[in-house]
């Protein structure tokens, strides 16, 4: 997997996807798994959040409107400024900071971190993705929690399409994939059609299997390590939806 095209980089790639990744109907979830997410941690209200790629903001808007004191954290300038947006109409208060999550880093700040929808796994070299995991557990309190959730590689595998295509709301959404790196990462060509024009960009995301993702936390000091199926706690077996994984400083 090579990082020279840097696609998480380009604004032109996230501006396409957005109405693709965060639809209505997956905007409507946020509570849904915000909810979720509170009881997985038995977090008290209050704590202090960190929404690491928070993207347009719909988990940390639930979160602040329950009581959490959130700081969002994304590199895409667009998404930050809806995010905002939202939070000034909803009259909320929400720390924004425009970062690479490679980057950002508050020791001992936050009760809780979260990185949610497949937001991990960007870069070409696995070092990076050490980094941010390092970054997590030192921002984190003494006995602070980070979520993580995403495609797994065994659900991947078990339920691998090599083409799909959608449309909804007048756009129309193809997707290619190609397996790469003996099961190491995954490669994805986006297709998205809308107003008659097309814009197309090619991607690479390392895969993690439960037990790669655990033992990533587990040896950058994360003393306890859960892994489940999805976001209300099932266990991680062949019925899993999603990695959830669960680590404790």
């Amino acid at each position: 997997m090579t990082d020279a095209s840097k696609w998480f980089n380009d604004d032109s790639y996230w501006d396409a996807l957005g109405p693709v990744f965060f639809s209505p109907g997956r905007l409507e979830k946020a509570d849904t798994e915000v909810a979720q997410i509170i009881e997985l941690l038995s977090l008290p209200e209050g704590s202090a959040v960190l929404d690491l790629c928070c993207g347009v903001g719909r988990h940390t808007i639930a979160f602040a409107r329950s009581g959490y004191r959130v700081t969002a954290v994304d590199r895409t300038p667009a998404y930050l400024q809806e995010a905002e947006r939202k939070v000034q109409a909803a009259n909320l208060a929400v720390d924004f900071v425009q970062a690479d999550m490679r980057d950002f880093c508050r020791p001992g700040s936050m009760d809780a971190a979260i990185n949610l929808f497949t937001s991990f796994g960007y870069f070409a070299h696995p070092d990076d993705d050490r980094k941010v995991i390092e970054n997590i557990y030192k921002t984190l309190k003494p006995g602070g929690k980070v979520v993580l959730e995403m495609m797994g590689k065994e659900i991947l595998a078990g339920n691998f399409r090599e083409r799909d295509w959608s449309e909804d709301n007048g756009i129309m959404v193809l997707e290619e994939r190609k397996v790469r790196d003996d099961w190491g990462s995954i490669e994805s060509r986006w297709i998205v059609i809308k107003d008659s024009k097309k814009y197309e960009r090619t991607i690479s995301l390392r895969l993690y299997s439960g037990k790669e993702l655990s033992h990533l936390l587990t040896s950058c000091g994360f003393s306890e390590v859960n892994v489940y199926g999805n976001l209300a706690g099932s266990n991680y077996d062949h019925a899993a939806e999603r990695l959830v994984v669960l680590g404790h400083k």
